[in-house]
């Protein structure tokens, strides 16, 4: 069937903002759909909070709405811009649920609005967990033992008939969110009470539960005819209990024989066919490690994180081919675009194999609870391509950028054979690691097998690793042993450091393509990866084009870890693009799947590969590019920086050098001081003793940070003597290259400003402020465009300075500065001379396409060339407001308290023309409930309780009840200010956590001197704020704001949207 007739305007609906379960995936699948569905002609409305990704770009919709993903909002753009039909399947669950949500009301039904992807039966079908039971005893598809229940009680006398251990699942969530195993009836309390607050239809399904097992996956494709087609088999390396967001997971399955992979393919089929999906279906299953023995786990009927994987892993572009069926094509109608022969009836075959490593945020949470399970807990993922299992293992660990080159984890050595034995009871993030440990040190694979139900068949491939290693360290390097380790991806460097040797020769990598069809038919947009054998098909693909354009390789960000997110790859993909306009050969080196830059079409070559020196020399030599460019791509790539200039490579835009005078502390005050603007005051240590002695002297609080670093990477704010040594014992734990910075800490207004630069001209878009005070980290903060508490007299002077600085550097491309201002004073706390997380948001409201101008100042056109004036860009008509969003419910024992160390994970913006509508919408976006009434529950340290009264004032006059700790009780009822006492948690009932519990607190402020340890009574108050959904304000600022914002009396419905392509 061609395209429906019936079809000419679709809204699309994006899945907000990014956060823990939900991540890029999304802005992949939706940017797919959105050129698919403009590629046939149609006109495109799209809705959605977030900012920093690709998908919101103004090339990607006719209309956008970077507005709060609510019931209410989309309501009103349905009203606004009269959609004929909706696409539900590819905004995550967020999309799918306010779909379902406007079906069920009748809304879409009233207005003429067609579902497109999947109907209301289909989802209610795979989601509503009592329905999906129903379905598959239907077909006759085995289910675990479950019951679907609305209560704590009638879980607990389920779980009494089944008997433990047992699994939660909350209906209608995200990544897992309220789910877990609980092992006795305590467990079950608290998780069953979490689920179903947590569930919007408040339902829970409680399941026997199966660990141990296989977890498998399917990802089926099928049409409006009931053509279906398995696109890819995945094969999670943890057994069934891990979520599958956090387990290593195999392309293609690898342990079953094929009578079990007929068996799940045939069963997920006709899963798909009874379901009626049409696009991207997910099906899980468990399967009997030797029974044969399976069950279906769940069913997701949309486009998943799997099917971002499934696609990068095979080149099929399920997202693609998904919203095409939508609109009313067939499989035999779509063209593979990879191809440009075959049609997407094809089933994608591989001759390689595929590993995907999730990324966990544990570096930055070193209190946080690692252990994993049914709850995904990873921020982001890489995905690695090889040969074999070992080679494509060993290039996944050196993408992860935990500093890793093998499977041996530093720390696990000094550790004895039982205590690795016990570690391997352990379900954590480095079990794999763990088990590689048990192995060098001879535990038998069938006791390792015993205990963490690991397939055999991974753990002989990780013997395989454990046992080159073992050869390399004993006797001479030879040649053939030299092979063995390069067939398995071992770096010239780790195999000199293992053998102690200097490597007889070197081997460089060759790269193989991923073509979709084994090689049956020839790729036209190719990708490819890097292995060991004689024939190099990259190079072989380059001389057959023959092309006369200068080639650039763009290398990318790696995996989405809290401080390196999203906006990374958009200013990837925006050079990608720029460079393409300008006549240029563009290639991406990167290693996330859930990313638009690692798309088949994106780049005009793709290397799927880690982004380490040595991985990168090898593409270097295939490619020869004119240059390349690091500054789009985080810290990652800026690492590369030196590496690529010893190597003679050309470094487009901002020299090795001056990125090197800004990263180094004394080069960097040096440069200050030639440019006479300060500074605050500081010094470099290298030991505690050191730490101590210098931030006496600066005078608390101080602020201690190690050098080369990304999103507040292991920073704190520090009072005194005593946090300075809890702080340099745990950053002395690993060997400190570089030392740790302390700087006299500024209580003032944090301001940033990105810039455009040519060595000569410059051009700032925009000037932005933030509401919080400098020492809540940047990407934590709620930062306004344009500012607007600063004098001419101060913007000025910023202007001055960013001037200054750029001359200096000799910044080509992009530079961001972090300015605080205090007593009317201009300092400078740090310069990136590369793009920031700021960079999406400033261009998509002030109109500066920032990353493209930049792109063509490093090919040598200037400023005034492309039509832009020096200096500060005229201000806007809109106030935007980026609000940050956090994932604290997946990660337990975190402290949500803020300070320069970065923990949010996502963003929304808020665009309207005053700022405290901007404000409302942000923090609608983000997810405060904005309730105008309740109670309040205060309770500050001694510094701030001066500055709570007023504060407290705003709330109590709006009608809210008060209640405070003890302290902040007596400072507020002194000042005529009624708050009634909230005991401490070590007093008698009622005290401050059974008042949280009581259902009365709506919002509470928390601040304190010292945070981070889960024991103390601050973070346990912080804790359960998370648990019971209770917005909890950590700064005085933030919570200043959000009382203005409430006292304003306006609701999300008073305020006017924004398209963004008419700004």
């Amino acid at each position: 069937m061609p395209l429906r007739q019936d079809i000419k305007k679709v809204l699309v609906i994006g899945s907000g903002p990014i956060v823990i379960g939900q991540a890029a995936e999304f802005d992949y699948a939706g940017t797919q759909a959105c050129r698919a569905l403009k590629e046939e002609g149609l006109e495109v409305v799209l809705i959605n909070s977030n900012p920093a990704t690709i998908m919101t770009d103004k090339a990607m919709a006719d209309h956008i709405y970077i507005e709060p993903l609510t019931l209410e909002v989309v309501k009103r753009i349905i009203k606004i811009e009269k959609p004929d039909s909706l696409l539900s399947t590819l905004g995550g669950q967020t999309g799918l649920t306010l779909s379902m949500q406007l079906a069920k009301e009748g809304f879409l039904e009233k207005h003429n609005v067609k579902l497109l992807g999947a109907n209301p039966e289909t989802i209610h079908k795979a989601e509503d967990r009592q329905a999906f039971k129903d379905t598959m005893e239907k077909i006759g598809q085995p289910c675990i033992p479950s019951k679907v229940v609305n209560t704590v009680e009638d879980a607990i006398a389920f779980s009494d008939v089944i008997d433990y251990p047992v699994i939660i699942r909350p209906a209608y969530t995200l990544g897992g969110s309220g789910g877990g195993i609980a092992y006795n009836e305590a467990q079950l309390h608290e998780i069953a009470t979490n689920g179903l607050r947590l569930s919007p239809i408040t339902q829970i399904l409680v399941e026997k539960c199966i660990s141990g097992w296989k977890e498998i996956e399917f990802e089926v494709i099928r049409d409006s005819k009931n053509n279906a087609i398995t696109v890819c088999s995945m094969e999670n390396f943890d057994p069934v209990g891990v979520h599958t967001g956090d387990s290593i997971v195999v392309a293609p399955s690898v342990t079953l024989t094929d009578k079990e992979v007929q068996m799940l393919r045939t069963a997920s089929l006709n899963i798909v066919s009874e379901l009626e999906v049409e696009g991207g279906c997910n099906c899980q299953f468990a399967l009997h490690p030797t029974t044969m023995e399976y069950a279906i786990i769940e069913v997701n009927p949309r486009v998943s994180r799997s099917s971002a994987l499934a696609s990068k892993a095979t080149g099929y572009p399920i997202a693609k081919v998904a919203t095409k069926i939508a609109i009313g094509y067939s499989l035999d109608e779509i063209l593979n675009a990879v191809t440009g022969k075959t049609y997407a009836c094809f089933e994608p075959a591989l001759d390689y194999v595929v590993v995907k490593f999730p990324r966990w945020p544990f570096d930055k949470f070193v209190y946080a609870k690692r252990t994993l399970g049914t709850q995904m807990k990873a921020t982001g993922e890489i995905m690695s391509i090889g040969a074999n299992f070992e080679q494509a293992l060993m290039k996944a660990v050196r993408s992860l950028e935990l500093g890793l080159d093998t499977m041996s984890l530093k720390k696990l050595s000094k550790k004895s054979d039982d205590e690795i034995e016990s570690l391997l009871h352990t379900i954590d993030d480095e079990r794999s690691f763990v088990v590689f440990e048990a192995i060098k040190r001879g535990i038998s694979i069938d006791k390792i097998h015993g205990i963490t139900m690991i397939d055999k068949w991974f753990l002989s491939k990780l013997k395989n690793l454990a046992d080159v290693e073992i050869m390399l360290a004993d006797g001479k390097l030879t040649g053939e042993k030299y092979e063995i380790a390069k067939q398995f991806s071992y770096l010239d460097s780790t195999i000199e450091r293992i053998s102690g040797q200097k490597i007889p020769y070197k081997r460089t990598a060759v790269f193989k393509t991923v073509d979709t069809c084994a090689a049956e038919f020839a790729a036209q947009t190719p990708y490819f990866y890097s292995t060991f054998d004689e024939e190099n098909e990259a190079k072989q693909f380059i001389e057959k084009q023959n092309s006369s354009k200068k080639k650039v390789i763009v290398f990318g960000s790696g995996p989405i870890r809290i401080g390196q997110g999203i906006e990374f790859d958009y200013c990837s993909v925006h050079c990608v693009w720029a460079l393409k306009e300008a006549g240029y050969e563009a290639v991406i080196v990167n290693n996330n799947p859930e990313t638009v830059s690692t798309d088949f079409d994106t780049g005009d070559r793709l290397y799927f590969d880690p982004l380490t020196k040595e991985d990168v020399e090898a593409i270097i030599e295939t490619e020869k590019p004119y240059g390349v460019v690091v500054q789009f791509g985080g810290q990652t790539a800026i690492k590369l920086t030196k590496y690529l200039n010893d190597m003679g490579v050309r470094i487009l835009g901002t020299s090795a050098e001056n990125i090197d005078a800004a990263e180094d502390r004394e080069r960097f005050d040096e440069l200050l001081e030639q440019c006479a603007i300060p500074r605050p005051e500081g010094d470099t240590v290298y030991t505690t003793q050191d730490a101590v002695k210098v931030a006496s002297r600066l005078g608390y609080p101080v602020l201690l940070r190690p050098s080369y670093v990304l999103g507040g990477q292991n920073m704190i704010i520090a009072h005194a003597d005593k946090d300075v040594v809890e702080y340099m014992d745990i950053i002395t734990r690993v060997e400190l290259e570089n030392p740790v910075l302390i700087d006299k800490y500024i209580m003032g207004t944090e301001v940033e400003v990105d810039a455009i630069c040519d060595g000569k001209d410059f051009l700032i878009p925009g000037i932005m402020e933030h509401i919080e005070r400098a020492g809540v980290h940047s990407g934590d903060s709620i930062s306004v465009y344009p500012a607007q508490t600063l004098s001419d007299k101060i913007k000025g002077v910023i202007v001055d300075y960013t001037e200054r600085l750029a001359k200096a550097l000799d910044v080509v491309g992009l530079v961001n500065i972090q300015y605080v201002v205090y007593n009317d004073e201009v300092y400078v706390i740090e310069v990136n001379p590369r793009s920031s997380r700021t960079v999406p948001y400033i261009s998509k409201v002030t109109g500066v396409p920032m990353v493209d101008i930049a792109t063509k100042m490093m090919l040598g056109h200037s400023l005034a060339e492309q039509g832009y004036e020096c200096g500060l860009y005229p201000e806007g008509d809109y106030v935007a407001v980026k609000v940050p969003v956090f994932s604290f419910e997946k990660l337990h024992d975190v402290d949500t308290h803020l300070g320069p160390e970065m923990k949010s994970t996502g963003e929304t913006l808020g665009i309207a023309k005053s700022f405290d509508e901007a404000l409302l919408k942000g923090l609608v976006a983000a997810g405060y409930n904005m309730k105008k009434n309740g109670g309040v529950l205060i309770s500050v340290r001694d510094t701030d309780k001066k500055e709570i009264i007023e504060v407290a004032d705003k709330f109590s006059r709006m009608g809210f009840d008060i209640y405070a700790t003890s302290g902040t009780a007596s400072v507020l009822n002194r000042n005529m200010i009624a708050a009634s006492l909230a005991k401490r948690l070590a007093d008698d009932e009622p005290n401050a956590m059974t008042l949280l519990e009581s259902g009365k607190i709506d919002y509470v402020i928390s601040t304190s001197e010292t945070g981070r340890k889960p024991a103390l009574d601050s973070v346990k108050i912080r804790r359960k704020t998370v648990e019971r959904s209770i917005a909890c304000l950590t700064s005085l600022d933030t919570a200043n704001a959000l009382a203005n914002c409430l006292a304003m009396d306006k609701t999300i419905k008073d305020v006017e949207l924004v398209d963004i392509t008419g700004i």
